[in-house]
């Protein structure tokens, strides 16, 4: 008899472990709604009620947690918008940043600003000066070969290849150097706008930073 006693044991515990693993077990329920939208608690979880959604219960009917119902494509849709909309923010967010720290380290007044901006643009107006002048050039070219060629017409002969080649040569480059031109005038209009921004930037952080200093002198 007591070399039975261990075994009786034995089973005694493991049915008693098995008894308490159930009964924990039993003790995690769920709330949903069945078909006709009337909700229900049962200690099973209908594969149906899945897709819409259910809470977990405690034994003493306290909600442990909340599993939301299935998205739908077109709520998944909006959220990935929303996700990409946020990180577009997040990345908008952190350029604006990194160029207002470039912009007090370079300047320490409006005044720095605007003469930065004149440095700039006396470089632009410079070759702007050249181009006009190479334009006047290039139009006197065309007008004295023109010329030459008229003469030659009018005394009976005819214009030869070399100079109506010269002609549509000087042409190409008055072209060429009015488009220049064109593009630069618009680079000094760029340029311009390019530090119009940066100064009325650099007005608000300057304003945000007098903000900070007088609540803190408040404070």
């Amino acid at each position: 008899m007591t070399k039975k006693t261990p075994s009786i044991l034995c089973l005694f515990v493991a049915l008693t472990g098995f008894g308490l693993s159930q009964a924990i077990v039993a003790k995690e329920l769920y709330r949903y709604k069945d078909s006709a939208g009337v909700p229900v608690i049962n200690d099973r979880l209908p594969p149906e009620a899945t897709s819409s959604g259910y809470e977990i219960l405690n034994e003493d009917g306290v909600v442990i947690r909340v599993v939301p119902p299935k998205m739908t494509d077109e709520e998944l849709a909006l959220q990935s918008e929303q996700i990409r909309s946020e990180q577009a923010r997040r990345e908008a967010a952190a350029a604006q940043k990194a160029r207002d720290e470039s912009l007090l380290m370079r300047y320490s007044s409006v005044a720095d600003i605007e003469a930065a901006r004149e440095r700039a643009l006396q470089s632009i107006r410079i070759r702007v000066s050249i181009l006009r002048s190479n334009v006047r050039s290039a139009v006197q070219h065309i007008e004295n070969y023109q010329a030459q060629a008229a003469n030659i017409e009018r005394s009976g002969g005819t214009v030869d290849a070399e100079t109506v080649e010269a002609i549509e040569a000087a042409r190409r480059r008055l072209a060429s150097t009015q488009k220049a031109l064109i593009e630069r005038e618009l680079e000094i209009d760029q340029v311009i706008q390019e530090y119009q921004v940066d100064i009325e930037r650099f007005k608000h952080l300057e304003d945000q930073v007098q903000m900070r200093r007088s609540l803190s002198t408040q404070d």
